[in-house]
């Protein structure tokens, strides 16, 4: 092999390794080089972690809610499945969490594991329902049903909950107590017919930033 040759086959091998460690993604943002993303389970502590609600807080505490509110005499007695609706979750911690992530979790666990005993009604597309009956009572769409006849339940119970936190910060770190409770209310007596809560307290070196 000529000298010539070798020089371009180096050059060559060079650019190579080098557009290797410079890459960039189809977005043409440069992929930086360093500790790749790790997939971990939603109910796992991460190494990025801190003393405010996190996914496997999320996991657990909507799992035991649901396995309580479902042995409760009120569903698991019912003869008909009652209506609930979802009133808004309470945030008064520090943490600004995307609060109804509580209860969407709750609703999920129950109508996939409890299919039949409750029924949850959609309130909040209220909007897009009531023009939907609109549009059926004036014709300009066609209902396999009765247009005249399109009723919105009422609710037997209303689920909501409100999420509280204590926090202490001194020169050795930060810490974070933090009461998930949870009710289901009777929506003609206004009786609290169930109630639960979980508990979790964390302790950390450096504080989190959470969004």
């Amino acid at each position: 092999m000529n000298t010539s040759l070798r020089f371009l086959l180096v050059s060559s091998l060079v650019a190579g390794a080098a557009g290797l460690t410079g890459c960039a993604t189809s977005s043409g943002v440069p992929n930086p080089s360093g500790v790749p993303v790790t997939e971990m389970k939603a109910d796992e502590r991460g190494f990025v972690a801190g003393t405010g609600i996190e996914s496997q807080d999320l996991v657990s505490v909507t799992d035991k809610m649901a396995r309580s509110i479902i042995a409760i005499p009120q569903i698991a007695r019912a003869q008909t499945p009652p209506r609930i609706v979802i009133d808004p979750v309470k945030n008064e911690t520090r943490f600004p969490i995307n609060k109804d992530l509580f209860t969407d979790r709750i609703r999920i666990q129950l109508n996939s594991k409890a299919t039949g005993r409750m029924t949850f009604l959609a309130r909040d597309r209220m909007q897009a329902l009531e023009k939907e009956r609109a549009l059926k009572q004036s014709g300009q769409v066609t209902a396999s049903s009765d247009p005249n006849v399109v009723e919105f339940r009422g609710a037997d119970y209303f689920l909501t909950g409100k999420l509280a936190g204590l926090t202490t910060r001194t020169s050795a770190g930060t810490g974070d107590y933090i009461l998930y409770s949870f009710q289901l209310i009777d929506a003609r007596t206004s009786e609290i017919v169930w109630e639960d809560a979980a508990e979790i307290k964390k302790q950390g070196l450096e504080d989190a930033a959470y969004r």
